[in-house]
């Protein structure tokens, strides 16, 4: 009965798991599943030797029962014989032992069998899983910036791995226990019939009463667990919450406000962690109740009926076994088959990402307008028009020119479109209408890489790779020699400070490291883009980070840099764009004045109120 004993605690854990569960269902399933076998076409052999395996070990597990039953019978049938006639009972190779063999070897091949499809199914499992992490890094090199744009990164990360990772482990061991479960049910049921349709009757009856119970229980189990991780997320958020604003909760003297209100969420946490405890251990005596009670009619009747002489010892045995066999999958075939959709919805979430359109391929060599390192810069937007999405346009009818060596600054409140027109300009988005052309060629008509060579950009949010403070530096001209790195440090003003540094240029750094302050990491960044020695700049507030004094130096280096190039300056601090060449003030991604410093101030609008307000 002991087997029995692990069946009954397998239900309650079933009814447990599928509580606790994230019951996901896909959208659609039969498509998605045709989908996922034909992403592993090169490892459909490994799948039919898995189905195989299962038959033979199916075959092999269901016999091994029956054959115990001839075992137990040839035994007992020699030991009464030895009883009657008061001699001893010695087990041969002729009265028993061979029988043992066999069945010691049936159990071994299962053993293999098992073994076989449990190794093939996690080779099947995990080269499928290679296979779409392969698709998702080729497919993340070529969509746009847009998708970037409107996904978070961990949810992207989350379903190149997590929602991969569960597949691959669903597939190990909840289609192969699914699979299993089948034939060991059908089996198992079958021979039970072949033994004695009355006690089949009577197990399945309970069996199907179990099923039931456990549905129900797990039903209202899963709502209580929900209510229970609806609560964990409230705390979790204000714990986080408490942590991360100590400061001001000190400041205002709301401490005990705090701790009061994460305690009354804890006692909500607690409450329905009780409520759901409760129903989750309670399953285990409810589905044990009903397993005994089926095994004492069973026991009852089948102990009638082996008095009667209409069993044998050895059947009345293997009717048990079979017993186990059958209610063990049986009462976790729910939990496996939601686990099933659950991971199904997972493979959908990674083939919404396949699906995703990509960037507009580029122009075939042949076709391609080749622009050499270009020596004017002259870049021009002759009535571009552009929207994030298409009913929505941002940009109706931007037009302006850049002539080489022009400094062009782009002012406006936040959201006007300012670096959507850089990001335009570098065809990170691609343009609706109109034409962006640099020194006469359509960017659309140019390779990226060959566009985007022309063009160093520093981006107010400063980006340092994990590394060496000179690879950073020389992250986009990696010949660069040691002195050419520290000349460009030098211009940046970031020379004396990287000296400063333990291991000076060596000396390892990550974007989140806390010993280089954000304007150090600024300036870093600047450095980067003079050593590129770029025909075009972009600096989107470049300065932002960094003091007043190490501001002007900049600017000064910048100046120096900018002669005979063509510049972009994204900027809220007029003071540093007084000089520009050409002023673009943009407004809900329109152009609404363009001119010089002077022409703009006379001209008594937008910008010359956005002047006063800074320095009057």
């Amino acid at each position: 009965m002991a087997d029995k004993d692990d069946a009954m605690d397998n239900t309650a854990d079933s009814a447990t798991d599928i509580a606790t569960e994230e019951l996901e269902v896909p959208r659609d399933t039969w498509p998605t599943i045709r989908r996922l076998w034909d992403a592993a076409r090169s490892q459909h052999w490994r799948f039919y030797l898995v189905m195989v395996s299962i038959i033979f070990y199916t075959g092999f597990s269901l016999a091994a029962p029956a054959y115990s039953a001839r075992v137990i019978d040839v035994l007992w049938d020699g030991i009464s014989e030895a009883f009657a006639r008061g001699g001893d009972f010695t087990v041969t190779w002729d009265n028993a032992g061979r029988d043992i063999i066999i069945y010691l070897g049936i159990w071994t091949a299962a053993c293999g069998f098992y073994s076989l499809q449990s190794f093939t199914m996690a080779g099947f499992a995990e080269k499928l899983n290679l296979e779409l992490r392969n698709r998702i890094a080729h497919k993340l090199n070529r969509l746009p910036l847009a998708f970037f744009d409107s996904h978070k990164p961990g949810e992207v990360v989350s379903r190149a791995t997590n929602d991969l990772d569960k597949m691959s482990e669903v597939l190990q061991t909840g289609l192969l226990r699914l699979l299993t479960a089948v034939g060991a049910i059908a089996g198992s049921v079958i021979m039970m019939f072949r033994y004695s349709p009355l006690l089949a009757s009577i197990f399945i009856c309970f069996a199907v009463l179990s099923t039931v119970v456990t549905k129900l229980v797990a039903k209202r189990n899963l709502a209580l667990a929900a209510e229970r991780q609806k609560w964990v997320g409230h705390l979790t958020g204000a714990v986080e919450e408490a942590y991360s604003g100590r400061v001001i909760i000190r400041s205002f003297n709301r401490e005990q406000a705090s701790s009061a209100d994460i305690h009354r969420i804890s006692d909500k946490l607690a409450e329905a962690s009780r409520r759901a405890d409760f129903m989750t251990n309670a399953i285990s005596p409810a589905i044990r109740m009903i397993i005994r009670i089926a095994q004492v009619i069973i026991a009852v009747v089948a102990g009638g009926m082996l008095v009667a002489g209409q069993l044998t010892v050895g059947v009345f045995q293997a009717f048990f076994q079979y017993i186990y066999h059958a209610s063990e999958p049986l009462t976790q075939m729910s939990f496996t088959i939601n686990t099933l959709q659950s991971a199904l919805a997972s493979v959908e979430r990674v083939f919404d990402i396949l699906d995703e359109a990509e960037v507009e391929p580029d122009p075939a060599p042949a076709a391609a307008a080749h622009v050499e390192q270009p020596t004017q810069g002259h870049v021009a937007f002759e009535h571009v028009r552009f929207g994030y999405s298409p009913d929505k346009p941002l940009m109706r009818d931007v037009s302006f020119e850049a002539r080489p060596g022009q400094k062009i600054a782009i002012v406006g409140a936040t959201g006007a479109g300012k670096t959507t027109l850089i990001n335009l300009l570098m065809r990170f988005y691609e343009i609706d209408g109109g034409c962006i052309t640099l020194d006469g060629v359509d960017t659309r008509a140019m390779d990226r890489g060959e566009l985007r060579q022309n063009f160093g950009m520093v981006l107010q949010d400063a980006w340092l790779f994990d590394g060496t403070i000179a690879d950073n530096i020389a992250y986009g001209c990696p010949g660069a020699t040691r002195e050419q790195i520290v000349e460009a440090a030098r211009m940046a003003h970031v020379d004396f400070f990287v000296r400063t540094m333990p291991q000076g240029y060596d000396t390892h750094v990550a974007n989140d490291a806390e010993n280089i302050s954000q304007g150090q990491r600024q300036l870093l960044t600047i450095a980067r883009v003079i050593l590129c020695d770029p025909k075009i700049l972009i600096l989107d507030e470049a300065t932002s980070s960094v003091d007043t004094r190490t501001e002007r130096a900049i600017v000064h280096a910048m100046e120096t840099l900018m002669q005979g190039r063509t510049s972009f300056v994204i900027a809220h601090r007029l003071s540093t764009i007084v000089d520009a060449d050409l002023i673009l003030v943009m407004q809900a991604g329109t152009i609404i004045e363009q001119g010089t410093h002077q022409d703009l101030l006379a001209a008594g609008g937008s910008y010359a109120e956005l002047y006063r307000s800074q320095f009057m």
